[in-house]
């Protein structure tokens, strides 16, 4: 009884109320986007979307737009620039990655600063995430956003699994890559757009990585490791969520917190990869069969 008092009490505020909606949903769409990242191994490319935001988001302060808009023009501009860095230069992909992200990112940040020296106001929740303070407009943003990409997603699932797990293959298929390769772009600008209240523009990336990633170390599946994945970042949200109020814990940190702990454990006990697993099953790890060899 005392459990479930526990568990009722903050929903007795609007505020959690509110926060809670919103844990859920950026749950569930980071888990299904990061999926993706995930496989293709581009986890890179969603930290750098998540940081080229800034400027957006500054801007968009500046005229006193919705930031969310502002936040995704960002984060479009910056996947465009990328993209064309790789094509006009003889850099690889992962260099004009880290060019975009840092400068946008610097942009942003010196931007953000001018603003507050000159009215004196907080804008550090950019960076860090203030769930607490999301208004019923961001919880509309915020479910829009999810359905965009969540319909999307359904739409065009096959057309992205092929595409994700063979591109040249859906080339010769005639399947229109360069499309499909933006349509995904632009699904990780929704979706980091709609982490920012929760987790801020530098933890963006665990919410996108971490659910999907742990949720690989236990299903095979594309579509297992999405609705496993979506399930670890709901949980990890609302925990996160309800250890912020009781113990007085940011909130986004704690949520990542909470899903680096998922991960943990299923790096440990996972039934195909799981290393206590692996190290039941051999006489000695290879990295310590390694460091004895070096000793001797």
């Amino acid at each position: 009884m005392a459990v479930f008092q526990a568990l009722i009490e903050p929903l007795h505020y609007g505020f959690m109320q509110r926060s809670l909606v919103v844990a859920l949903l950026v749950g569930l769409v980071c888990a299904i986007v990061g999926s993706y990242l995930l496989v293709q191994r581009m986890a890179l490319l969603g930290d750098a979307i998540s940081h080229s935001v800034m400027p957006g988001l500054a801007i968009a302060f500046i005229l006193n737009i919705n930031i969310f808009v502002g936040a995704f023009v960002a984060g479009i501009l910056s996947t465009l620039l990328i993209a064309w860095i790789r094509v006009r230069s003889p850099l690889k992909e992962d260099a004009a990655m880290g060019i975009v992200f840092s400068s946008f990112f610097a942009l942003g940040i010196t931007l953000i600063t001018r603003i507050q020296k000159q009215n004196k106001i907080d804008l550090n929740h950019f960076l860090f995430g203030n769930i607490l303070s999301v208004t019923p407009r961001d919880v509309i943003d915020t479910a829009i956003i999810v359905a965009i990409v969540v319909g999307v997603v359904l739409l065009l699932y096959k057309e992205l699994l092929f595409y994700t797990f063979d591109p040249l293959g859906a080339q010769a298929a005639g399947l229109p890559v360069n499309l499909l390769n933006f349509g995904l772009m632009v699904l990780i600008a929704l979706a980091t757009v709609a982490s920012m209240k929760v987790v801020g523009v530098i933890l963006v990336l665990a919410l996108l990585i971490i659910p999907g990633a742990t949720a690989y170390l236990l299903v095979r599946r594309l579509y297992q490791v999405m609705a496993l994945g979506s399930v670890i970042a709901i949980t990890a949200s609302i925990s996160g969520m309800y250890l912020s109020y009781f113990y007085d814990l940011p909130s986004g940190p704690a949520i990542v917190l909470v899903t680096a702990a998922a991960f943990t454990l299923a790096l440990l006990f996972s039934p195909r990869y799981g290393v206590w697993v692996k190290s039941q099953n051999t006489a000695l790890p290879a990295l310590l069969q390694e460091i004895r060899q070096l000793l001797r």
